[in-house]
């Protein structure tokens, strides 16, 4: 109700994982990367940990659509609160094996016939876990023992690790000491900094359709507390900035003034942590902005927008 008004052309902060907004921090970055080279090279394990609202779920929605583009057969289990039949049989399912009324040795022998097939055709295939830290020992045991299926070169079946920090604290443990000497690359998500956060407000303000006039619905003072409620969570800002310009439509304001911010903390009852320092003094000019942004996002923010973005992967 308020895009009109902001001369918006969506809403620039829901919260579902929408791979348009995806912003490239250094840490964001080297984790899709990461990704990215572990399932092209065949690396087997890769492991992404990083706390709740962090990203974790865009990153996956970002890998989703390279494997698309590059014809890549995968599986991604959102759930991993399953049996480890019921595991197996949902993972084959969705790489579009039969996987129905089969018993757990039939899933194994189809899976790897399929990746068998896959390995000749110069292609892999890849299994995503999202919340990773839900599985049960037996069930991270079971995915372990699906890197045995391989060739004397390289890992048919590539296995992405999704979840919260407690997933580290599972690997850490003697039992798991064989899945973990078999990760073969490990990162993780921080929250934003301050000036990260602004910027990433202003990214997401660009690619939803702000002009030059009115690019600034977030002054600086006005971020500053976004960030320090927050505490640069992304999806924190995202439902603070939301709240923030309905509140701010309400009374007819051009720009989000920061006692809205406080306003919409105390009904999601979000404090500032007491040991919180003071933000940096962040850098607002428009070369720090761009510096943030791809190639794709640059054009926009120097063009204008008129017409929804095609997306960070879609170039």
């Amino acid at each position: 109700m308020y895009k009109a008004f902001y001369g918006l052309t969506r809403n620039p902060f829901d919260i579902t994982p929408d791979p348009r907004f995806f912003y490239g921090t250094a840490r964001h970055s080297e984790a899709l990367a990461s990704l990215y080279h572990g399932i092209e090279r065949r690396k087997g394990f890769i492991v992404v940990t990083g706390e709740v609202g962090t990203g974790k779920t865009l990153l996956a929605r970002c890998i989703f659509q390279i494997l698309k583009q590059q014809k890549t057969s995968f599986a991604y289990v959102f759930n991993p609160l399953l049996p480890v039949v019921e595991f197996l049989q949902y993972a084959t399912k969705d790489m579009g094996i039969p996987a129905a009324g089969k018993t757990k040795g039939e899933l194994l022998a189809e899976l790897n016939r399929y990746l068998i097939s896959r390995y000749h055709q110069n292609s892999t295939a890849v299994l995503i876990v999202d919340e990773a830290h839900l599985l049960t020992w037996e069930l991270l045991e079971e995915v372990r023992l699906l890197t045995n299926l391989e060739t004397a070169q390289q890992k048919l079946l590539q296995i992405v690790l999704i979840g919260q920090p407690e997933l580290d604290e599972k690997l850490e443990s003697q039992n798991l000491r064989q899945l973990k000497q078999r990760i073969a690359l490990r990162c993780r998500l921080e929250p934003l900094s301050f000036e990260e956060t602004q910027k990433y407000i202003a990214v997401r303000l660009l690619l939803s359709g702000a002009k030059e006039r009115n690019k600034n619905i977030f002054p600086e003072e006005t971020v500053e507390l976004v960030h320090r409620y927050s505490q640069g969570i992304p999806r924190l800002v995202n439902t603070i900035c939301e709240g923030a310009l309905v509140a701010s439509f309400a009374i007819n304001s051009s720009v989000v003034l920061p006692e809205l911010i406080d306003e919409v903390a105390a009904d999601f009852r979000l404090v500032i942590p007491i040991s919180r320092k003071k933000a940096d003094v962040p850098v607002s000019d428009e070369a720090a902005l761009t510096g943030a942004m791809t190639s794709e996002q640059q054009s926009a923010y120097s063009g204008g927008i008129g017409a929804p973005s095609k997306g960070f992967f879609n170039r």
